[in-house]
């Protein structure tokens, strides 16, 4: 299930979801990073989220987005939609997304909004449950889309 995609033939589409400064407290006083959150995807039911840390804006920029490259994973796409209804979950958020009728657009929190429509949804409704820390949320929502079940797999499962 886990086979390696090759990033060369996709034409992948970045996007900055979340720029935030942290801190790390020291015995001078405190360090502070910017940490950047980016997603790619091809709009054809590929994609990637990374994060990255660094001082400057570019380099943590330039981190996140080869860290999303890295990670790039296959979502399973009916008409425009996701086939079943699925919890994603992370630490203490979780994310419900379920299937939309076509006309019904991204209904989501505006931090996955980026995520779901670079993934080549154009349906969903989704409901933001539990903490709602960016990059938590954000994994919660890969999660579940990772955890997308193609029909053929449950006809395996169910005749097994």
């Amino acid at each position: 299930m886990n086979r390696k995609i090759d990033i060369s033939s996709l034409e992948l589409e970045e996007s900055i979801i979340s720029i935030s400064r942290v801190s790390k407290t020291v015995k001078g006083g405190k360090n502070f990073k910017l940490r950047v959150i980016a997603v790619v995807g091809d709009r054809k039911g590929y994609i990637g989220i990374g994060m990255g840390k660094a001082k400057e804006r570019m380099d943590a920029t330039r981190k996140a987005i080869e860290d999303a490259r890295k990670n790039i994973v296959e979502v399973n796409i009916i008409n425009g939609t996701i086939p079943h209804e699925t919890t994603g979950r992370y630490s203490a958020s979780r994310v419900l997304m379920k299937p939309a009728s076509k006309g019904t657009g991204v209904i989501a929190n505006t931090r996955i909004k980026p995520l779901l429509e670079l993934a080549g949804i154009e349906n969903i409704l989704t409901k933001s449950l539990g903490s709602n820390t960016d990059i938590n949320i954000i994994q919660a929502t890969f999660e579940g889309l990772k955890s997308l079940r193609r029909k053929e797999s449950v006809y395996k499962l169910l005749n097994s």
